[in-house]
């Protein structure tokens, strides 16, 4: 058994509410938040758990006096799996690969439906390994979904981030004003899960490097370009 990308999908989502709460998390409270049913959530934590991700616990059903609950906690396994350590060894290649895939993607999605270019794009972010590639494929869902805006918006952000002081100022405006245009714009489970995303882009972006900056800056100027 493997940890698959929809079985990533479902930690991902546990790790985020156990972190904003602190508290172990019920199966229900995963279903709703991912928009499936609790007996779905229920048999893919069972999974998760096998694999040594996550852990189970009883704990008093405050609903239904003297039943117990089942609740679950992130390992230190899965906390080692969403923290990429500061050494992780960068591969250029596997680098230039990962810019090439992405250019690729923005020019094959130029046709496609908005809803199923971002969904598309969420399932790459799904397979990424690494904290750096993980933020070159969020910019690259921000582009996506710019693009397919178009029109008043797309040129004054593309303006103000070629005007901005340096690369990194740029990118966090980009980011930051994307993310105000999908809130405006976006109001279903997508637009939510995007959100997210993006809270966590912020987070790792802030513990990058300068070059890895860079790196990112360099995505973004070649994304406006295509």
């Amino acid at each position: 058994m493997s940890l698959t990308k929809r079985r990533l999908q479902f930690l991902h989502k546990l790790m985020d509410l156990y972190q904003k709460t602190n508290l172990p998390i019920h199966y229900e409270t995963l279903a709703k938040a991912i928009g499936v049913s609790k007996w779905t959530a229920y048999d893919m934590l069972k999974e998760i758990e096998k694999l040594g991700f996550i852990s189970r616990s009883y704990e008093v059903n405050t609903k239904e006096t003297g039943r117990s609950q089942v609740v679950f906690v992130p390992t230190a396994k899965a906390s080692e799996l969403f923290s990429q350590p500061r050494s992780e060894s960068f591969d250029l290649a596997d680098w230039n690969r990962t810019v090439t895939h992405i250019s690729r993607l923005l020019k094959d999605l130029k046709h496609t439906g908005l809803n199923e270019a971002l969904r598309k794009m969420i399932d790459e972010i799904w397979n990424t390994n690494t904290r750096l590639k993980f933020c070159a494929y969020m910019i690259g869902l921000l582009l996506v979904y710019l693009k397919k805006l178009g029109g008043k918006t797309e040129s004054l952000i593309r303006h103000m981030v070629q005007k901005a002081p340096s690369k990194e100022t740029g990118m966090t405006m980009f980011i930051g004003s994307v993310l105000g245009t999908i809130i405006q714009t976006m109001n279903d489970d997508l637009g939510l899960e995007i959100t997210e995303l993006v809270s966590k882009l912020l987070k790792s972006v802030a513990d990058l490097s300068r070059e890895e900056k860079e790196w990112l800056s360099d995505i973004l100027e070649r994304g406006f370009a295509a």
